[in-house]
């Protein structure tokens, strides 16, 4: 259950981290249209707006007395001026610049994208690469972007305007803001608010995808979690929290001996660079395959065991600011950089009572198949049903419950406060045992719950195999996505258009 968490909203803290971590488009700068988007003459002498230019001619001047100076000697030549200067001027025009599967990105998306990112890397201080380097990399970002948002729809995940108002509510509340004075906070960063609100629907989309594609196969077994435990009592009880940059040369899936030779040379030549003293940010941001390529290859401050194993092989002897050897990964090639590394305290001290409950629910999903009023009316069916006794919870689950806890007659177990997200926590409170709630909604689709029990735990052994389970399940999870990510731009069409 712990996979119902809603990583994105909980993470949040302020709102330039979640700007810098989504990419958020602000507002199109012509001057980078034209930049990429050059127009041939023979374009702009067809483009030039003769048309308009001749219309007040053919129309009576009566019809349109206010114009009628124009019509005058005098005002004739000031009128064809603009025209002749507009035929001599470049123009953005929009046109295709990739193709992906059945749909394209154009190369006015790729421009208002490329204003976004070069503003948001000035406002990091991160070193901006070449033109024509960044544009490369951001068209692989959008490729991933738009075959990813292709699979949700064929999946039916959808996220729908309340849903997301509800996210942008939450984004809010954990900026200590009320909607207006977030609104207002966006538009002083120079963000456009429907421009925002739109990468949220997008990341909520790529997130739920996510949930299902690779998060929902992720197992952790006993035996890793013994493993896990006795690495941390050898370790003393000491936590460290580690800041990592990486660069990640990827590696095509199913790649043949020539591409792993390319691919390693590449990665040889940056991390040439980056010994003769390259910027490390500047150079992920140029070569670096990473999703968090533009934001200059920095994961952030993380608990070093919730990091891949490889990661903290190939830092455990670095000084801070030191640049680590090409690490071999399933995804690629991998150069990183120790940016700081803190000692995080025993996390386990002192642990306080908490409340578990004991929670069982059946889940209808919501696709291309079954509309969010579909699953309400069949859930209330089932309620009905329940109030009236003739059936019981766990036969209702077997039978029609989309969750992989259906064999088990929708029991979740024992829950943690913070184990679910946050709709489906709210209404789990409020029921007594026994109780069955009415039809609620969560961002996995609509939900009947009933709690069985409830009962104070004080975080001992129970609770600290949960939390080491969790930890692995993370790490997996980021190791496991970056290959899933890998695949989808690896099975994607991609055809690119050159105007030249």
């Amino acid at each position: 259950m712990r996979n119902m968490r809603t990583p994105l909203l909980a993470k949040t803290k302020t709102v330039t981290a979640l700007l810098c971590m989504l990419g958020v488009i602000g507002n199109a700068q012509a001057q980078f249209a034209t930049t990429i988007i050059p127009v041939a003459p023979s374009e702009m002498e067809q483009q030039a707006p003769a048309k308009p230019a001749a219309a007040p001619a053919a129309k009576p001047a009566a019809t349109r007395p206010a114009a009628a100076p124009m019509a005058t000697p005098p005002a004739a030549a000031p009128a064809r001026a603009p025209a002749a200067r507009a035929s001599q001027e470049p123009r953005p025009v929009d046109s295709i610049m990739v193709v992906v599967n059945n749909e394209v990105i154009t190369r006015q998306e790729v421009a208002e994208r490329l204003a976004s990112v070069e503003q948001r890397m000035a406002a990091q201080n991160v070193q901006v690469p070449p033109r024509n380097q960044l544009v490369r990399q951001l068209v692989e970002r959008m490729i991933v972007e738009r075959a990813q948002a292709q699979m949700a729809k064929e999946s039916g995940i959808v996220v729908d305007d309340a849903m997301l108002d509800r996210a942008m509510q939450r984004i809010a509340e954990q900026n200590k803001m009320s909607m207006p004075e977030f609104r207002a906070r966006l538009e002083k960063e120079g963000m456009v608010y429907a421009t925002f609100r739109e990468e949220i629907r997008r990341e909520i989309l790529s997130q739920r995808l996510r949930e299902r594609e690779v998060d929902n196969k992720v197992t952790v077994t006993e035996s890793e979690i013994d493993n896990y435990l006795a690495a941390e009592a050898n370790a003393g009880g000491e936590h460290q929290e580690l800041d990592i940059a990486q660069i990640l040369i990827r590696v095509p899936e199913n790649a043949s001996p020539e591409q792993l030779a390319a691919r390693r040379e590449r990665a040889e030549d940056v991390l040439r660079q980056l010994k003769t003293g390259a910027d490390f940010a500047k150079t992920a941001a140029t070569y670096s395959d990473a999703t968090d390529a533009l934001t200059g290859g920095d994961l952030g401050w993380r608990p070093a065991e919730r990091l891949p194993q490889l990661f903290l092989d190939g830092v455990s002897q670095l000084q801070e600011g030191q640049v680590s050897a090409i690490l071999k990964s399933g995804n690629g090639f991998h150069i990183l950089k120790l940016v700081g590394r803190r000692a995080a305290g025993n996390q386990q001290a002192a642990a306080p009572a908490v409340q578990q409950t004991h929670v069982r629910h059946i889940l209808i999903k919501v696709n291309q198949v079954v509309t969010a009023a579909d699953a309400k009316r069949k859930l209330a069916e089932l309620k009905e049903r329940l109030d009236h006794g003739s059936a019981t919870f766990e036969e209702l689950a077997k039978l029609y419950s989309n969750d992989l806890s259906a064999a088990k007659g929708g029991d979740l177990g024992w829950v943690y406060p913070g184990d679910t997200v946050p709709e489906f926590e709210r209404a789990m409170d409020q029921l007594k045992p026994g109780e069955v709630s009415q039809p609620i909604e969560s961002p996995f689709g609509f939900h009947l719950i009933q709690v069985v029990e409830r009962k104070t735990d004080d975080a001992s052994k129970e609770r600290t195999r949960q939390a080491a389970r969790q930890a692995i399940r993370e790490r997996k999870i980021e190791e496991a996505t970056e290959d899933w990510m890998r695949q989808i731009r690896d099975r994607a069409y991609v055809e690119y258009r050159n105007d030249d």
